[in-house]
């Protein structure tokens, strides 16, 4: 490219959106066409650097999963108490869950629920992981 275009692309990079959004109505009046009618077939896309830093940003969890990992076998009764209270199943279903695991105990619970459960079972003998 020649030194007059790099020059004019370095220009465009400093500009914000608003001042981008004034040059594309001053380049539309000035040469009389309608930049939202254009096709947008073979065309880049540019991002902005809000754009860049929103999508890097990583989205804070607001759901977790609570699942329980371990039980040894002399606190089974205790874990198995503290899971039928949270899951309001059965004596047999809650004994299969326990038996199982790795198992979730809890899908889709807020950040503080979960760690109330994770407590929960960890104090009864139980080895949670909080995903």
């Amino acid at each position: 490219m020649s030194d007059k275009i790099n020059n004019i692309i370095e220009e465009l990079k400093s500009l914000t959106l608003l001042e981008a959004a004034e040059l594309v109505k001053q380049i539309e009046e000035t040469f009389n066409v309608d930049a939202s009618s254009v096709s947008n077939t073979g065309m880049l896309t540019m991002t902005t650097d809000i754009e860049n830093e929103a999508s890097n940003q990583v989205e804070e969890k607001t759901e977790f999963d609570i699942i329980l990992e371990q039980v040894e076998a002399s606190k089974k009764i205790p874990v198995l108490k503290v899971v039928r209270s949270l899951t309001s199943l059965g004596l047999k279903e809650a004994k299969d869950l326990v038996e199982s695991v790795p198992k979730a105990i809890k899908e889709n619970a807020s950040k503080e629920e979960a760690q109330e459960i994770k407590a929960k079972l960890e104090e009864a003998g139980g080895k949670v992981s909080i995903k």
